[in-house]
This record gives structure tokens, sequence and C-alpha cells, in this order.
């Protein structure tokens, strides 16, 4: 078998927020993957390693640096490769770049937790951040949450924020910048938070009744994005427990400190996928879903991204 190598500009007309979406769902209808992560390196310079095996979908291993003073440079903040192996044979079937993996799973991640614990009749979204991932935020939640009328960008400087508005004039929905965090959030039926926060930026006694967060940011034990009052205001749902409960600052620093409990993680995406009934209780409840990531998405992502290229080949 012949390894096929697979770059972002060669790919990225090919797939879909759709796809992508389709594809963790489907993923999460196998058996539970196996998973390992290895983190090498400094805090802000950092090496990522993370291998997964689903029986019927096969192996894969996604290797990235992740340097926080990239941006300052210009230079990408994460870079590096995705290895897909075949499930038969073991036979390296595909080398595609991280990129394109990262930003339709970590995007898709979110997209696919959204409509399932935020209410049906969202409007405004609030996306914390303007970097990359935001941008992806942006375009999958427009396409994939149709009653939204108004997408609000909040950023720490926001000539950023505006400058990422630029690149995406060409959606039909009201994009503005926001200045005011707290204010911005009140008026938010879901709040999505890429950033690369160590400190919380997102405080409980801002959320309304209702309110849906997505947090992404964070993905070490060090990281958080939301405060001890939003964490212990709403009620929990992760992508998987064994990437996010014990990896994550997230949920690690309020878990040590005895403000939550592991029983108060209500369920991840195996539970959700598999449930006939939805997982929000109230209109106005208020539900958090800690998007972590992990080995197992990035293969369910790469193996879509695989087919779709090899079909159009």
């Amino acid at each position: 078998m012949s390894t096929n190598y697979i770059t972002y500009d060669s790919a990225i007309h090919l797939v879909t927020w759709e796809g992508a979406v389709a594809a963790i769902r489907n993923g999460h209808s196998l058996p539970k993957a196996q998973i390992g992560d290895l983190f090498l390196g400094p805090q802000t310079a950092t090496l990522l390693n993370r291998a997964a095996y689903i029986d019927g979908l096969g192996y894969g291993v996604k290797a990235v640096t992740v340097m926080d003073n990239n941006a300052s440079k210009g230079l990408p903040t994460i870079q590096g490769g995705m290895m897909v192996y075949d499930p038969i044979d073991g036979a390296l079937s595909a080398i595609i770049d991280s990129k394109l993996v990262t930003e339709l799973k970590t995007a898709a991640d979110s997209i696919l937790g959204a409509p399932l614990l935020a209410r049906a009749d969202s409007k405004k979204l609030l996306i914390v951040g303007a970097g990359v991932v935001a941008q992806s935020l942006v375009r999958a939640y427009h396409k994939m949450f149709p009653s939204l009328d108004t997408i609000s960008i909040w950023a720490r400087r926001s000539v950023q924020a505006q400058s990422l508005i630029d690149q995406l004039d060409d959606l039909d929905v009201k994009l503005v910048v926001v200045e005011n965090l707290a204010e911005a959030a009140a008026h938010s039926d879901i709040i999505s938070s890429a950033t690369m926060a160590r400190e919380p930026l997102l405080k409980g006694e801002w959320i309304s009744p209702g309110t849906h967060i997505d947090l992404i940011g964070a993905y070490k034990s060090d990281m958080r994005e939301a405060d001890d009052g939003l964490i212990t205001k709403g009620t929990i749902y992760v992508d998987s427990r064994e990437t996010t409960l014990h990896h994550i600052g997230e949920l690690m620093i309020p878990l040590a400190a005895g403000l939550i409990v592991e029983e108060d993680i209500e369920g991840d995406f195996y539970d959700l996928t598999a449930s006939k009934k939805p997982a929000r209780k109230s209109n106005n409840e208020i539900t958090i879903f800690k998007n972590g990531g992990g080995a197992h998405l990035d293969l369910m992502i790469a193996d879509y991204i695989a087919r779709v290229v090899s079909i159009a080949a």
C-alpha cells in the first residue's frame, strides 16, 4: 500500500463542516478508543504526541509542536503531521498536515456539542479570542447553527478582533467587535472561548441562565478559561472523560480543590451521542462543554479526510 501525503491546500476544498461533525459522531458509535498522550518540553514550547487506536478504524499518531511565542513572530503556533495506519496490516496509509486535522477536529468537536447542549433558539454567539481557531469556530457555528443572527468577537486587542471580522466578510451574519467582555457574555446565548489563557477569563457572575459555554483553549494542567464560579454554576459535559478530567487545568484544578467531583461530569460524547433524549434539562440551565480534544478525535477526522481525498482522486 502506498502512503498518501495530504497537504492542507490540496484537501481543504474537499472537506465540509457537516462531514467533519458526522465523522466524530459516527466515530463514537464504534468501540471505545484506546489513547495515549506524551508532552515534552517547557510550558511555552511543547512537543505534543497523541496516539489512538479504534477497532474498525485503525491507528493514528499526531505529533505537533506548540510554540506560544511564534504568534509574535508571524509564525504558526502549532506545526506538525498526522500519521494514519491501516487497521488490518498496520501499513502507513496517510500522512496529513496537522493544520488540516486540527482545524477540522477542534471546531467540529464543539459544533457537535453545541446542538446537543445549547438552546435550539440560540441567536447570539460570543467568540472569546481572535486567532486561527476562532476563525474556524465562526465559520463552523455559522454553517451548523442557522438560528444565529449575531456573532460577537472579543480579543484582548480589539484590532485583532476587527482583523478577524475583515477576513469573514463573505458570511451573511452580523459580525461585531465587543470590548466589554462581561457585558457581552451576559447577553450571549452561546459563548465559545478559544484562547491561550492560563488564568480564567470568564466569570460565573457574568453568565445568564440558559447560556451554553463552550471551552476550548485550555489543553494543559496549568491552563484555565473559566473561573470557579462558572465551573460550579453550570452542568458540565466533556468530549472525553479520559482526556480532560486529569489532564486539563479547567477541570483538574477545581477537582483538586474539592469544588467539584468526578460525578459532577454529566457525560461525554459516548454518552451524548448514544442518548435518545436531549441533554439539556431546561431553558434556564447553564451548560458547560469542555472541548479537550484527543487523539481518537484526530483519528476520526483524519480517516474522514483520507476518504474524501481518495474519492476525489
